[in-house]
């Protein structure tokens, strides 16, 4: 198997996709960084931020040269591994001072948060590494996606496992027709953050010294701080900030889908749900899809549905597998003509009948580094990140879809990607975007 995606390869997947939008082939050859070395930016360094940094500089080719954080003891932590990074607090003053001494950024901070840094980053032309879900909003998506097609800058979205090996060999197999056409598919998490408090809280807690509060806020409304409730993990629960547990895993587990099937943007969706809150996300949801059919697919349209917060599908859905099978905590399910293949989050792939498929030849699959494509393209090789915005924006335009429809739960929305609206449905397609703080506006969205 190649270990790298060529520029002829992307250009035929991407038309293959059916993107809803101008088809731009970006630029993907991208010049050599003049030092040699890719001079490169953090915003977020704690946490996931920490860990996709460390990645990102463990290419050996990148040198850190500034980063980025509103908690002053992440930053601090952060500074004794890249001691000869400068610091700041605010990502919009990093940009702006840095601009001519970097190449590249990476965006690693709460969901509401990402589409302003990297859309701000891409606008002057820096590659940019950006976690999941790519962006809060789907309008957000859809903008970003074109911004990076325009500029030509070289990108990829944090969904790791879309690098490894079993999430390669699951679109591969679903691809050379192992389990035949597929008729429909599930994908599940057991993830749950919203608790049993379905409001915004009351009251208000003294902001720590080593915490920015305005600078955490940004673009999202303004609120008092409240200890232990936004930063620095439960933000993902509260609508203002994060995507819960659907825009948290929907992204890592629709991947391997869309890639095996050439998902494009679905045409409608309904959602059943646990609660209803302007506030917080609901603590699980359940939502259908129906979607164009592909090559890859039976029919003209084809049946996918979301599960999270310990749902799951029945396994009665698929005929090939045994009585009182028991599915993994997180995955997908793809029901084909001929098998099923179950993609559990972040182990191989089974085939079933397990007897049937008990000898089907496994590939042999070159290791690839999620970030280290991500420096190689930037440094002008004509690697294609696989989880680039090209691939990883309608996607999450996908799955961000669910947050807008758990908000109306049992109604069928009507999804007119080409319109980027849910046609006669004002209320839902007021929800595609948000209004930005005063102050924080954002060239391009």
């Amino acid at each position: 198997m190649k270990k790298d995606i060529s520029r002829r390869t992307f250009i035929k997947g991407a038309i293959a996709t059916g993107f809803v939008g101008p088809l731009i082939v970006p630029n993907l050859s991208f010049a050599a960084p003049p030092s040699g070395r890719l001079q490169h930016a953090a915003i977020g360094v704690g946490g996931q931020g920490s860990y996709d940094l460390g990645q990102i500089n463990s290419s050996e080719k990148v040198d850190v040269v500034a980063i980025c954080d509103i908690d002053a003891n992440n930053l601090k932590e952060a500074a004794k591994r890249y001691p000869k990074a400068r610091q700041y607090r605010d990502w919009r003053e990093m940009l702006e001072q840095e601009e001519n001494n970097i190449d590249s950024v990476n965006v690693s901070t709460p969901d509401h948060t990402h589409a302003p840094a990297a859309m701000t980053a891409i606008q002057k032309g820096k590659h940019t590494f950006c976690e999941k879900p790519l962006t809060h909003d789907v309008y957000e998506a859809r903008k970003l996606t074109l911004a990076a097609q325009r500029k030509g800058v070289a990108t990829q979205m944090g969904i790791q496992i879309h690098s490894h090996d079993f999430y390669r060999t699951a679109v591969l197999w679903a691809r050379e027709g192992a389990i035949g056409k597929v008729k429909e598919w599930r994908a599940w998490s057991s993830a749950s953050f919203t608790n049993d408090t379905k409001k915004r809280p009351e009251g208000t807690d003294p902001v720590p010294k080593h915490v920015e509060w305005d600078l955490w806020l940004g673009t999202a409304p303004e609120r008092p701080y409240k200890k232990d409730e936004y930063h620095a993990f439960n933000w993902r629960k509260h609508r203002d900030f994060g995507g819960g547990s659907t825009g948290d895993f929907g992204c890592h587990i629709f991947d391997s889908v869309f890639g095996a099937l050439d998902m494009t943007a679905p045409t409608s969706l309904t959602a059943q749900v646990e609660s209803n809150s302007d506030a917080v996300h609901p603590g699980w949801v359940m939502v259908d899809y129906e979607f164009p059919g592909t090559k890859f697919t039976t029919g003209d349209t084809i049946r996918g549905s979301w599960y999270d917060g310990g749902k799951k599908p029945n396994t009665h859905l698929s005929p090939h597998l045994p009585e009182g099978h028991e599915l993994p905590p997180s995955g997908s399910m793809l029901i084909g003509e001929e098998g099923t293949m179950i993609i559990p989050h972040y182990h191989m792939p089974e085939l079933y009948p397990l007897k049937k498929f008990k000898n089907y030849p496994v590939p042999e699959l070159v290791t690839r580094n999620h970030y280290h494509e991500f420096v190689a393209a930037s440094m002008g090789s004509d690697v294609v990140p696989g989880a680039n915005f090209d691939f990883a924006g309608p996607m999450t335009e996908s799955v961000l879809l669910a947050n807008v429809a758990n908000r109306f739960p049992g109604e069928t929305l009507t999804w007119n990607a080409k319109r980027l609206r849910f046609d006669g449905h004002r209320d839902a397609t007021r929800l595609l975007k948000r209004r930005y703080r005063k102050g924080w506006k954002v060239r391009g969205l």
